[in-house]
């Protein structure tokens, strides 16, 4: 096996490579919580373009923002991805075993998809873990974009969860963030200061396309929605993976929260991202067969 540029005593790490060879050089066991947002098999390229708004004090912008003020819209980088597989389940069978076996005994993992490929996952993910691992199928709604008026609009994503042994798996829903009711009338005024505790239905708008967290990455994540998940199913100080992982969020989330944290991705523009959005919080390897890059690869680990 090859030699892990990974180390439990280490720091944060971004690791440039392909997972399917980076995967196999990590120990049995090492990660608490692995997060999984492969892409979706929609069959068609992401992109996403970064923009920002600049002030025209001559008035001749081409946008008109607050109390008529004149904006120039300034393009940045162009990010994309190509998100067809002719054989989506050889892809991604493998990284799930994988996943499987770097669980902690105590770990769990989430895996997020569409109604596209996620009941294919879900008999899979059956079959690797166990019926009696299934923990929860988690939706999360949202509603942003086009609205399709020849059926009902597809607004939702699916986790589903699973942990690696079902008696011993760690939750600690005291650290999740509550929902306000309903209802809250029909509460006492303590439980109504406390808020609820969330169901397996969430509702979380999409990154805002003009606000501070965005990246200009295809399909980012809401940090929200990935706080949730770190929170409930991991300690401070434990190992949290994501070997998908985009524009970061989960190394974001992380490293907001005391966890430790392994992001991989093969895309160098999701590296590029991470290294903008992550900065000094992880060190940043390449890992595996791809080409060189500009990475620093002789940089010691250091505690995040």
């Amino acid at each position: 096996m090859t030699e892990s540029v990974w180390a439990p005593d280490g720091g944060n790490l971004v690791v440039h490579a392909d997972n399917a060879e980076f995967l196999p050089t990590l120990p049995d066991g090492a990660f608490t919580l692995i997060y999984v947002d492969p892409p979706f098999n929609t069959g068609r390229v992401q992109r996403r373009q970064e923009t920002r708004m600049v002030r025209n004090a001559d008035g001749d912008g081409d946008r008109v923002g607050f109390k008529g003020r004149s904006y120039d819209t300034i393009k940045g980088a162009l990010h994309s991805y190509d998100d067809a597989f002719s054989d989506y389940w050889s892809f991604l069978e493998p990284k799930l075993v994988e996943a499987w076996r770097l669980l902690a005994d105590d770990g769990t993992l989430y895996l997020h998809l569409d109604y596209r490929e996620v009941h294919y996952a879900k008999v899979m993910l059956d079959s690797i873990f166990g019926r009696e691992c299934f923990l929860n199928e988690i939706i999360w709604a949202y509603d942003y974009g086009a609205r399709a008026k020849n059926r009902w609009p597809t607004k939702h994503d699916n986790i589903l969860v699973y942990v690696k042994n079902p008696t011993k798996y760690h939750f600690d829903n005291a650290e999740v963030d509550r929902e306000p009711y309903m209802a809250p009338g029909l509460v006492t005024p303590a439980k109504r200061e406390l808020g609820k505790l969330p169901t397996d239905v969430w509702w979380h708008t999409i990154v805002s396309p003009t606000g501070r967290e965005k990246t200009g990455y295809p399909t980012q994540k809401p940090e929200g929605l990935v706080r949730r998940i770190v929170s409930a199913s991991s300690r401070e100080g434990d190992w949290c993976l994501d070997f998908f992982a985009g524009s970061g969020t989960l190394g974001a989330v992380a490293a907001k929260l005391g966890r430790n944290f392994v992001c991989v991705d093969q895309n160098e523009q999701a590296i590029e991202v991470m290294r903008k959005r992550l900065g000094t919080k992880a060190d940043f390897r390449r890992s595996g067969s791809l080409p060189d890059a500009s990475l620093d690869q002789a940089a010691p680990f250091t505690k995040a």
